[in-house]
């Protein structure tokens, strides 16, 4: 399967828009926001866990990032309220679920092989910096490696947001709302820019909080098996 698989374009999904799609688990359900591969695939989804409904353990040897939206997530190292940001770095195992059901933001199989770092954040707890050199901006640091940087960003309410994007970037609306391209992206929104591109935002009246990942398409790869 391939979903959004064309890189070199920029593509906007609305999460309130797409339809749940069902899993091979019951009581999971999924919408699909880019894919490449079957149910091993390169993939960026968000996935609803109705009350008591888990998925089989398995290990996840592409890696696996999530940020919980609603509800608890939970497996065998803990519980993870909204706001959590997690990374399982390939070669780690779990058996998700939530008892009393969840949502969450999840991205597969775009992990580097080597890496080994888990990273489990209460965003709820951290504290923002605010940017030295983007006015209107505060940062919460949440990952970087050589590949990628990735973190939570609050934008001033009306703010002009303007970000080069050498090696592509993504955006997914936790709170509030931006302009980008004449496109509203409101809460569980998502924005993938290719490489060479550049965002041109206006954050909301009420402002926005929005999750960034940046430098990290160069490593587009279908894992393997797919």
């Amino acid at each position: 399967m391939e979903l959004n698989a064309d890189f070199s374009e920029r593509v906007v999904v609305h999460g309130d828009e797409t339809e749940w799609v069902k899993s091979p688990m019951p009581g999971v359900e999924r919408r699909m926001l880019d894919r490449i591969g079957g149910e091993v695939a390169r993939a960026t989804t968000i996935v609803r866990y109705a009350p008591g409904s888990r998925f089989s353990a398995h290990v996840h040897d592409g890696g696996e990032e999530f940020i919980v939206l609603d509800g608890v997530f939970q497996d065998e190292h803990g519980d993870f309220p909204a706001g959590s940001y997690i990374r399982n770095p390939p070669t780690s195992s779990h058996t998700p679920g939530s008892d009393e059901g969840c949502i969450i933001f999840v991205k597969l199989w775009q992990f580097d092989p080597d890496d080994r770092t888990p990273v489990k954040i209460d965003m709820n707890k951290m504290g923002s910096i605010r940017s030295a050199d983007r006015p209107n901006v505060s940062v919460m640091p949440l990952f970087q490696d050589d590949r990628e940087t990735v973190q939570l960003e609050t934008w001033d309410a009306d703010a002009e947001i303007v970000l080069d994007t050498p090696d592509g970037a993504e955006f997914l609306v936790l709170a509030g709302a931006f302009v980008e391209s004449g496109e509203t992206l409101r809460e569980q929104s998502w924005l993938r820019l290719p490489k060479g591109g550049r965002l041109n935002a206006k954050a909301g009246p009420a402002g926005a909080k929005v999750w960034v990942k940046t430098r990290h398409l160069r490593f587009v790869e279908p894992p393997k098996g797919a």
